[in-house]
This record gives structure tokens, sequence and C-alpha cells, in this order.
């Protein structure tokens, strides 16, 4: 998922991206303990996904006023 697109998303998608996400990757390590991963750059890929939700996520944090409550 590129950056554009993560920037599309809503709150509330941000935050069900980033659970897939997590999920996403967890799978991915567990195959490859097991040696059932076949694609082995869908690690990487997936880390640098969780990385840009949890940046646009930062980004939407700091133009939040000061005292502004988060509500999820």
């Amino acid at each position: 998922m590129d950056i554009d697109k993560v920037r599309a998303l809503s709150d509330a998608e941000l935050d069900a991206a980033l659970r897939e996400a997590k999920q996403e990757l967890w799978t991915a390590r567990f195959a490859l303990s097991t040696r059932q991963l076949k694609d082995y750059s869908q690690i990487p890929q997936t880390r640098r996904t969780i990385a840009r939700i949890l940046m646009v996520q930062y980004e939407r944090t700091l133009e939040r006023p000061v005292g502004q409550e988060i509500t999820r």
C-alpha cells in the first residue's frame, strides 16, 4: 500500500489496516519459521506498510490542537 492510499484512509480505517498489517506480518513470520514462506520480500513490504500507517497516524496527531481528545 503506497502512502497516498494510506493518507486517503479515515482514522478508523487506519486502525483496521494497522491491525490487518500486523496480522499479515505475524503470519509471514510464522510461515518463514516453518519454512512455508515462498515470497521472502513479503516481510519487509509489510513492515514498510506498518511504518507508513504509523507515520500517517502520527502526522494526524500533530495536526490536532493541543488539548483535543483523541476518540477511537
